[in-house]
Parts: C-alpha cells; sequence; structure tokens
C-alpha cells in the first residue's frame, strides 16, 4: 500500500457538510493501489466507549495520472462527527485517522479524524438556479445598436466633466432589441462586461459606480433592459470593478488635485507624492493599478470608507434595479476582508444573488462559502485547448485533468463553476481550433454536457474568431455568421435544457484511452443516464455496446465512431449503460 499517496483533509473540499443532513467525505490515494476503502463514522457525543461506528462503502468516482479519488455522501443523523477509513489493497488492510495509519482502533476518540460541527452558517451555499443556467456572455459596445444591427460607429458623451467613449456602437436598447435571439438560442442567463460610466470603451476604467454610462444609455435604459431580460425568464449578471477605478474617478481626482492633504488619500492602495497622471502609457506610474496600467489605480479595499462605499454599490443594483448577480473583476488580488463584507451586504439584500470571482488559478481559497459561490473556469478553457483544440494531450489525460477540476473544490461549488472556452480577454476557441469546425463543435458538445454553466461568449454561436483583442471583441456578425454553427448551438442547449441529467446528475468517466481521443462519460440522475461519446481524433473508433438509445449523432455509423464524431445516449432506466 503505498501511504504516501494517501490524502485525507478534515473540514476542506476532503470532507464537507453538503447541507445539515449531507456531509461530503473524501479520500485520495495511489491510481489503482486501493481496491475497496470504507469510511466509518460516529457521533463525537456518543455515551458509550468505544464509540459505535457505522460503516459506509465508499466509490471510487474519478482518477488522475497519479491518485484515484474515493467518496461517500453521508446522509448523517450527526452533526458533529468522528471517522476513520478502512483501506483494502488486496494484500493487507489498514486503518487511517489522526493522519496515522495503523491495524488497531484505540478508545481514546480523540484520535480519529473530526468534523467539530456541521453547522448550518459554514456550510457553502449556492443558489439552486445555476445548476439549470446556459450563460450569455456580451461585451456591450460590441454586441448591438438594434435589432439585429450594430451601427460599428464610435460615440463620445460629456459626462460630468468628463469625456466617455465607445467604440462599435453597442447599446443596452440594441441587447433589449435582440432578446427573442437569446430566447432563440436558449440561454436563460446573460453576464455583462462593465456598463458604469467610464472613459473608455471597455469600461473597466470606471468614473462612476452609480450610473449606468450613457454611451450604452443609462439608467433608464438599463432598468428596462433588466425588465424586458426578466420577463423573458433570463436572469442578468453584470461586472464589479472594485480591485481599481478609474483615473478620473472623483476620489482619485481628489488626490491628484489636493495631494497629501485629500480626504481620500487613503482610498488607494499605494500612493507616491506628488501623484500624478502619466502622459505616456508606457511611463510607470508613481501609485498601485491594475497591471500597470495608468488610468485604473488600485483601490485599497481593506480601508473601511472604501469598503462601505463598494458595498453600497454592491447592494444598490440588486435593491434599485433587481440584478442577479455579480461577476467580479481581479477577484484574486483583492483582500479576503472586503469579499467576505461583499458577500454579507449582497446576500442580505438577495440570499439568490449570484457571486463569481475572475480568478485564473485554483480558486479553492475564495470558494469555501464565505466569498465567493462561483469563478471564472480558466481551467476548463485551458484543459479543452489541449484536448480539442491543439491534440496535445489524450484522452485519459484529459480525464485525469477533470477529475482534479471536480476534487478541488467543495462538492456543492463545483456545478457553480463558470465554464467558459473563450472571454473577452482572450483569442476565440475556433481561431485556437485553427478554424476547424469539427474540434470546435466538440468542445461546446462537452461544455454543454460536462458540470457547470456553459458561458457563450457573444459570436461564438456563428463562428467568431479573433487572436488580438480588437479582433475578438469584433463586432457582433449579424450578417454574414454561420447558420449551421447557430443551429448546433441551439440544439446543443437545447440538449443540456431537456435532460435533467446533464444538469444536476453525477460525471463519471467511461473509457478515457491513452494515445486516444476517444473520451466516453456519463451523467446520471435519479435513473436517468446521459452517456456522452466524443472522438477528438483523426482515427475512427469502435464504441462499446449497451450505450442506450441515440439521441444525437455525428459521424456515427453501427457504433463506429468518426475521427470528431460524437455521440450521445440516453438510458432512461439509469443503471444499465455500462
Amino acid at each position: 500500500m503505498k501511504l504516501d499517496a494517501i490524502l485525507h483533509i478534515p473540514m476542506s473540499q476532503y470532507c464537507h457538510g453538503l447541507d445539515e443532513g449531507h456531509i461530503v467525505y473524501r479520500l485520495r490515494c495511489a491510481r489503482g493501489d486501493l481496491k475497496r476503502v470504507t469510511l466509518y463514522y460516529g457521533d463525537t457525543a456518543c455515551r458509550v466507549t468505544p464509540i459505535i461506528f457505522t460503516p459506509v462503502p465508499m466509490e471510487r468516482v474519478g482518477e488522475d495520472p497519479y491518485h484515484d479519488y474515493w467518496q461517500a455522501i453521508v446522509d448523517s443523523p450527526y452533526n458533529r462527527v468522528y471517522y476513520y477509513f478502512e483501506m483494502q489493497d488486496g494484500v493487507e488492510t489498514l486503518l487511517y485517522y489522526g493522519d496515522v495509519f495503523t491495524k488497531e482502533l484505540v478508545d481514546d476518540r480523540s484520535q480519529y479524524f473530526k468534523l467539530p460541527f456541521n453547522h448550518r452558517a459554514d456550510i457553502a451555499r449556492v443558489p439552486d438556479w445555476v445548476k439549470d443556467a446556459v450563460v450569455y456572455n456580451i461585451f456591450p459596445d460590441s454586441f448591438a445598436t438594434g435589432h439585429r444591427y450594430i451601427s460599428q460607429k464610435p460615440q463620445q458623451v460629456e459626462y460630468e466633466g468628463n469625456t466617455l467613449r465607445g467604440r462599435l456602437g453597442g447599446t443596452l436598447e440594441g441587447i433589449g432589441d435582440n432578446v427573442d435571439y437569446l430566447k432563440a438560442l436558449g440561454v436563460n442567463c446573460v453576464y455583462l462586461n462593465p456598463i458604469f460610466a467610464a472613459g473608455e470603451y471597455h469600461k473597466y476604467d470606471l468614473v462612476d459606480y452609480f450610473h449606468v454610462d450613457p454611451v450604452f444609455g443609462g439608467d433608464e435604459a438599463f432598468r428596462k433592459l433588466v425588465d424586458i431580460l426578466h420577463a423573458n425568464g433570463i436572469r442578468i449578471l453584470i461586472d464589479g470593478v472594485f480591485n481599481h477605478c478609474g483615473w478620473n474617478f472623483f476620489a482619485f481626482a481628489d488626490v491628484v488635485k489636493n495631494q497629501e492633504l485629500s480626504p481620500y488619500r487613503d482610498w488607494f492602495y499605494h500612493l507616491e507624492f506628488p501623484v500624478v497622471r502619466p502622459e505616456s502609457p508606457e511611463e510607470y506610474p508613481p501609485y498601485a493599478c491594475f497591471a500597470y496600467e495608468r488610468m485604473m489605480p488600485k483601490l485599497n479595499t481593506a480601508n473601511p470608507e472604501v469598503q462601505d462605499y463598494l458595498c453600497r454599490v454592491g447592494r444598490y443594483w440588486i435593491e434599485e434595479f433587481h440584478i442577479d448577480g455579480w461577476r467580479l473583476d481581479v477577484a484574486s488580488e483583492v483582500d479576503d476582508g472586503f469579499w467576505r463584507a461583499f458577500r454579507k451586504t449582497v446576500k442580505a439584500a438577495n440570499p439568490e444573488a449570484l457571486l463569481i470571482g475572475e480568478v485564473w488559478e485554483s480558486a479553492g481559497h475564495w470558494l469555501q462559502g464565505d466569498m465567493f459561490d462561483s469563478s471564472m473556469n480558466y481551467d476548463f478553457r485551458k484543459h479543452c485547448n489541449l484536448f480539442f483544440a491543439e491534440n496535445a494531450i489524450d484522452g485519459a489525460d484529459f480525464a485525469g485533468r477533470l477529475t482534479q477540476m471536480l476534487m478541488r473544490y467543495r462538492l456543492q461549488m463545483v456545478p457553480a463553476q463558470m465554464n467558459l472556452l473563450d472571454s473577452h480577454d482572450v483569442s476565440r476557441f475556433l481561431s485556437l481550433c485553427g478554424g476547424h469546425l469539427g474540434k470546435y463543435k466538440l468542445a461546446v458538445l462537452f461544455m454543454m454536457t460536462f458540470v457547470g454553466m456553459p458561458t457563450i461568449f457573444y459570436g461564438d454561436e456563428l463562428g467568431m474568431t479573433g487572436v488580438m483583442e480588437e479582433e475578438y471583441r469584433r463586432p457582433m456578425p449579424w450578417d454574414g455568421g454561420r447558420e449551421d454553427l447557430l443551429a448546433f448551438f441551439r440544439r446543443a442547449i437545447a440538449l443540456r435544457r431537456e435532460q435533467t441529467p446533464l444538469r444536476r446528475g453525477n460525471f463519471r468517466v467511461i473509457l478515457a484511452e491513452p494515445a486516444s481521443g476517444l473520451l466516453i462519460y456519463s451523467r446520471v440522475w435519479k435513473g436517468q443516464k446521459v452517456t456522452v461519446c466524443l472522438n477528438a481524433g483523426e482515427s475512427p473508433k469502435n464504441l462499446p455496446e449497451g450505450l442506450g438509445r441515440l439521441s444525437w449523432g455525428e459521424g456515427l455509423a453501427d457504433r463506429r465512431l468518426a475521427g470528431f464524431g460524437f455521440g450521445i445516449f440516453v438510458d432512461e432506466a439509469g443503471g444499465n449503460a455500462l
């Protein structure tokens, strides 16, 4: 037994409350090492010694190149638990508790692993609606001016002494005019990049957190858009830029004017006096900012005054305009104390509001239930790029990376992850595929059938490409987009919305071949099973029997799956397919 590979961490993603009645237990071991793992759990306040333990067989739910992962979800009568693991490798049996491997139990209950109390206040809770969400990400300047139309004309508006600019003519009214397009596509949640008053077209250099940019139509246009989307069953998330502001934001302007005498000097993370706005974009500013972007000074979110101001912003748009949540920009560079205060404020206004952090790395630190509900899953994009676009990894490696994504967070956080193939910050995925539609469609289909919220960047469904920033933020191709690809997106979204297992079921890899692009996995929910077969390689592959009824496929004949083909099978009996 390879003891150095075995891992369990109490009160983490390896042991946590799913709700007040269910507790998740996990154990990691070396790949292929253990044949059976049994969890034993008991009441920490048990009145007899030794404690009465209840055995629960654990399921091997996934593997990566180095490890297997075992899991049990216990409908627990106890909210305070001592527990240990019994591990069998076919040769020996060992017990594991208190970070010790042994063959004997002890009477001293304090030596076992412990969940002190599955307290309702500490359970990570995520809005249930995220499991059914299909998100459409709109970059407002680039989407629409009117019905199936974008002017592509620059705009400029004077606002409280500041010049606000647009580049392509997109407006909020234009989004509302195309709500029928969004409904026909099948999405039920819209995420807007920043809409508040700001100088540049991207609106990440804010000058006013309490008003919508007049370039996009102003406050009333936004209120009308929210009403239109809600009337059509579509939720709306907006972008919160709280790591930094624009250099014309009132507080920073006051610092530039009054220097050390400014009452706002402590609103910013680091200032060197005299504070001046550098004229050249190549010049490093004498103050902390986002990256080295001189127009975006970094806010001191640990300052109570700044916290109060920005928390009021968070509450205001929830209460006054009824938005459904926030995507939080540069979230990993903002202090934890602010995010905890922001969450408390927003959830008090609407417990069902969603909080998504822009975290490009593993986001477990922020997903304990006290800061965010979700993060932008750029690892999802990275792994899909390697498997589908570049064919740089095989099915077995890709499946291992999927397991790592599923196991790194608490169980309830995974369905809320914002899975994306591209965004306003990265090249279009179709460009990464070299324009290869077969690769692109497989990646899209995988996104629609994996755990988490599938997220479409505007125009992906029409075949938009682009590697550089001005290219991947081009205007929506209302004329000239690929209708065949649009039809594919519509069907893939409809499949997800029709099949409950694809939204709420567990995920299990059935077959992932080394040195091959074949991947077969299932989603199971309450007796219903959907099995997905993807061939991300060029060579045809044979599929096993007993997969269920074919619901949709391309390149599939007599269980022979062509290169870049797929098959989706439905088995309503649930337990028979493989």
